[in-house]
């Protein structure tokens, strides 16, 4: 009784003993003949929606296959410190945590295949340094950043098969060690596994090394599955990779005409940048603090993989100094240059003397300085601005003189702050410059021819004079700070817009220099798809054929009836009389005496000697021999004239 006892109680604290398993999952325990062992999880029970808190402390690998769990929460197996394989398959996972993986130091292998993970937190690889297996197969990848390739230098098995990858960056393609021939000391003799199959590839320059490696038979790279083949562009789609050949992509590089200028003040400066790299790049001008410059660029690409952009400063002031920037991109990478403008000249301190102008009684104005007797002689005109030369002087105040108490106050050049029209003699004051730009507007902009790379603008005004300076700028609906500006005029009322990108919505706005911020006219538009362009090239070239194919054998058959009616009409000239002869037929000549005539006839007959047709003699004969011989009477009968 008392042994009974003893082996119920230790029953009892050998199963206390023995780790909790989850109620929806399965535990094994794999033992060993040496007292060791590894235990197994696996949760497969479709009603599970999260991850599993207890599980065993001592799981080696854990499974959690066709259940609802819809996202792997932060430090989701932070306890298991000593899980080696990880399978989260096959489930409904669409988000994954950048923390999910952290303190697993040992694990080997991850597999996340089956799901529908869009965004793959990369960044969490490095919380597990003994990662050699990831398993992303049938998901929904887009893209892989460049940023992963840090993380991905240990991994000897990726499977990124079935998503949906159209490219993969050019920068993570130069420093992937399976891309980059760089292995590390530890994976330098083992093969690389790659899983790149059953994705819609983009065929450019950007995967032109993954392509040069689908054809290499004896590397350390083995991909799963050899066919790979190309959704895009259309001239290569379905194409293999072994047969399909691109150019590589080239970063870009950019060099301006000079680092440093110095300009004297009120002068124009024109200030250059080249660019080269494929596809060929772009480039953009801003201020060194990304500010958007509203001056005119001319860009221009002479040939493929070269642009150069110029831009225009004109009359420039103290405040055009400083730090300008030329950004150059493509899909290889990005590159930028900077010319620093230095301004040249002396600004005055303080604010110079009133102009004042005369009329002497001989029509001659004089121009003096208030406050000095120093005359300076000009004539007045109407149209006669006071604009200085130099423009460290501030704008001068012109009165004429128009007899005892009046006065006429001129406003400052443009440019400046508006000021109001006085008269004398306590008149009402007229309409302010300030008032009038309020009434001027633009009306009617629209854009109204667009095709893959242009777009016409047109506008009208209204109270705006044909010389009023214009500022438009434009960029991509969805990348405000990539602006382009043109200067125009309102008198021109049409623009041209080039270098645009196909199949691009943009957004263009247009507004009067010294108007009111805020008040630019804006309109969005979309330029056309080279495919729409193409396909309509394509029509008018197989219309061409078919009307080549039909005309061309006409033109053949009428040439040949033409050079076969010029032979026959020279043949016959070239043989005219002989021809004549050779058409006569046998010509019997008849004695004029009265003898009889035998019917032989041999004796008396003269004939004319060539070989002739029947046909020939009936038509030339009246009648036949047979009856020229029976037609005499008697020896006095007279002899006829016959055939």
């Amino acid at each position: 009784m008392y042994r009974l006892l003893a082996a119920q109680v230790l029953l009892s604290c050998w199963c206390v003993a023995q780790p909790f398993c989850p109620s929806q999952c399965t535990c094994e325990y794999h033992g060993r003949s040496d007292g060791t062992g590894s235990r197994s999880v696996l949760c497969n029970d479709p009603d599970m929606s999260d991850i599993p808190v207890n599980v065993p402390l001592d799981t080696v690998k854990l499974r959690v296959e066709k259940t609802a769990v819809r996202q792997v929460p932060t430090e989701a197996f932070y306890y298991l410190s000593e899980l080696r394989y990880l399978w989260i398959t096959y489930d409904s996972v669409t988000s994954v945590d950048p923390g999910s993986f952290y303190n697993l130091k040992v694990l080997h292998e991850l597999r996340l295949d089956g799901n529908m993970i869009a965004t793959f937190p990369w960044e969490s690889l490095k919380e597990m340094p003994s990662l050699r297996t990831l398993d992303l197969h049938n998901n929904r990848l887009t893209s892989i950043p460049v940023e992963a390739a840090p993380y991905l230098v240990n991994i000897t098995y990726l499977d990124i098969s079935s998503n949906k990858l159209t490219t993969l960056p050019s920068d993570l393609v130069d420093i992937w060690p399976p891309f980059s021939g760089i292995l590390s000391n530890a994976n330098a003799s083992q093969k690389i596994v790659l899983g790149l199959q059953d994705n819609p590839w983009y065929c450019d320059c950007r995967i032109s090394k993954l392509i040069e490696l689908s054809k290499m038979a004896s590397i350390l790279v083995v991909l799963m599955d050899q066919v790979l083949t190309c959704s895009g562009p259309e001239n290569l789609a379905g194409v293999l990779f072994q047969r399909a050949e691109l150019d590589q992509c080239l970063k870009p590089s950019v060099r301006v005409s000079a680092t440093k200028i110095t300009s004297s003040l009120g002068s124009n400066v024109l200030l250059r940048c080249d660019a080269t790299g494929f596809p060929t790049p772009t480039l953009l001008w801003t201020r060194a603090d990304g500010t958007a410059l509203n001056n005119t660029v001319v860009q221009e690409s002479p040939g493929e993989g070269v642009r150069w952009s110029i831009l225009s400063l004109h009359i420039i002031t103290f405040k055009d100094a400083g730090d300008y920037r030329c950004k150059t991109k493509n899909v290889a990478g990005n590159a930028e240059a900077y010319i620093t403008l230095s301004v040249d000249g002396v600004q005055a301190s303080t604010p110079s003397p009133p102009l004042n102008i005369t009329k002497r009684p001989n029509d001659q104005t004089v121009t003096s300085f208030a406050g000095t007797r120093m005359p300076l002689y000009t004539t007045l005109s109407p149209a006669l601005t006071t604009r200085a030369a130099m423009t460290t002087m501030p704008p001068l105040t012109t009165r004429k003189s128009t007899g005892p108490g009046g006065g006429i106050q001129r406003s400052p050049p443009d440019g400046d702050k508006p000021a109001k029209i006085q008269q004398s003699k306590g008149g009402k004051g007229s309409m302010t410059s300030e008032k009038s730009k309020k009434k001027a507007d633009l009306k009617n902009i629209e854009v109204v021819e667009v095709t893959s790379d242009t777009a016409v603008l047109l506008w009208r005004a209204e109270g705006l004079p044909s010389n009023t300076p214009l500022a438009m700028f434009y960029f991509p609906y969805d990348a405000k700070d990539d602006k382009e500006t043109v200067d125009a005029e309102v008198g021109q009322g049409k623009l041209l817009l080039e270098y645009l990108m196909p199949n691009q919505v943009y957004t263009v706005c247009l507004v009067a220099k010294g108007s009111v911020s805020g008040k630019e006219q804006c309109v969005d538009f979309t330029t056309l798809d080279n495919g729409e362009e193409d396909g309509q090239n394509k029509v008018l070239m197989i219309a061409s054929g078919i009307a080549c194919a039909f005309a061309v054998p006409l033109i053949v058959v009428l040439l040949f009836k033409i050079l076969c009616l010029c032979c026959k009409g020279n043949s016959s000239r070239n043989n005219g009389p002989d021809d004549d002869l050779s058409k006569e037929t046998y010509v019997k000549f008849e004695t004029l005496t009265m003898k009889q005539r035998t019917l032989n006839g041999q004796a008396n007959d003269l004939w004319a000697r060539r070989q002739t047709q029947e046909s020939e003699r009936m038509l030339l004969c009246s009648r036949s021999s047979i009856d020229s011989q029976m037609t005499y009477k008697s020896d006095n009968s007279r002899s006829e004239y016959l055939c």
